[in-house]
């Protein structure tokens, strides 16, 4: 079983920064293609990153490619999403996701593992 735990949520107005990390409970970087997804309010939750086992391959949604950078430190046991640029678009509660096995996948059905959620506000 997984635990993941993501935090670096915040206020912050458009065309800042955030960094979002995601504490997980084993060494997971090794073992599972980690995701970020996000929730806006009445929407489904959606696809912003991937990354896969060793993190030898990323990809991204079309909405914050350029923008956002998913990056993994297994000695930590500790994923990350740079968030830059940030558009008012990008205000929702953000997850991230863990799959044991390798590959990118962009559904939610394919994540076994989530955490609870950090929110990201971009104000205008």
């Amino acid at each position: 079983q997984v635990h993941l735990v993501e935090s670096g949520g915040g206020l912050v107005q458009a065309g800042g920064s955030l960094r979002l990390s995601c504490a997980a409970s084993e060494r997971t970087f090794r073992q599972y293609t980690m995701a970020w997804f996000r929730q806006a309010p009445g929407k489904e939750r959606e696809f912003v990153a991937a990354i896969s086992r060793n993190g030898g391959t990323t990809d991204y949604a079309d909405s914050v490619k350029g923008r956002f950078t998913i990056s993994g430190d297994n000695a930590k046991n500790m994923m990350y999403l740079q968030m830059n640029s940030l558009k008012p678009e990008d205000t929702a509660v953000y997850y991230c996701a863990a799959r044991a096995s390798d590959g990118i996948y962009y559904q939610v059905q394919a994540y076994n593992y989530w955490g609870q959620g950090t929110q990201v506000t971009v104000s205008s």
